[in-house]
């Protein structure tokens, strides 16, 4: 349920139009468009140290919970404060397309340029696959995937008309991996970056 809530109030921060401008444009610069964006639901983190603490606190959720599903962090002292912050997002959904993890890329000079969720008790980053929800059927239909590196290689692709592809979220494909993609599909075929 937090994973769902901070989904829909990324989403609503990126098309805000004051918010979510930098972000916008980040996508729109690198030829995503708004129809995407939405039927996608990716998302914005603004900056700020407790932007999502405020909103999901004051709809209901504990803290400890947002702890739990990784979009707060604790700093030694006890202070919650957001996990992702000026960056966009990318919502990791299950095969069944429940959210249960988050990616991010920051929109500055900050690093890590790209940030995961943490592994919680709904996510293993070695278990999903990005976008297997929207790519299972397509894959059980062609009986192939394309297995990409990252988030917008798979968006791109997946605006530009080709359904049958995931991404490993720039880890090397595991085992857990492998066995997903044994359950839909016969035919892989690796489209990761030359490094």
């Amino acid at each position: 349920a937090a994973n769902r809530f901070a989904r829909e109030h990324f989403h609503e921060w990126l098309m805000d139009a004051d918010v979510g401008k930098p972000a916008r444009e980040y996508f729109l610069g690198r030829g995503i468009t708004l129809d995407t964006m939405t039927e996608l639901t990716l998302g914005f983190a603004p900056d700020g140290w407790d932007n999502l603490l405020k909103v999901m606190t004051s709809a209901g959720f504990s803290a400890e919970a947002l702890v739990a599903a990784g979009l707060l962090r604790e700093n030694d002292r006890g202070r919650r404060y957001d996990y992702f912050r000026h960056r966009v997002i990318f919502p990791i959904h299950d095969p069944g397309g429940r959210p249960v993890a988050f990616g991010a890329r920051a929109l500055d000079d900050s690093n890590p340029k790209y940030l995961n969720s943490p592994e919680t008790a709904v996510y293993t980053k070695g278990n999903v696959l990005y976008f297997l929800d929207k790519a299972r059927r397509p894959m059980q239909d062609q009986r192939s995937v394309l297995v990409a590196e990252g988030y917008m290689d798979v968006i791109a692709l997946y605006q530009a008309g080709v359904r049958n592809v995931v991404a490993s979220l720039g880890t090397a494909l595991s085992d857990g991996h492998a066995r997903l993609l044994q359950r839909y599909t016969d035919e892989v075929c690796f489209v990761f970056d030359g490094d």
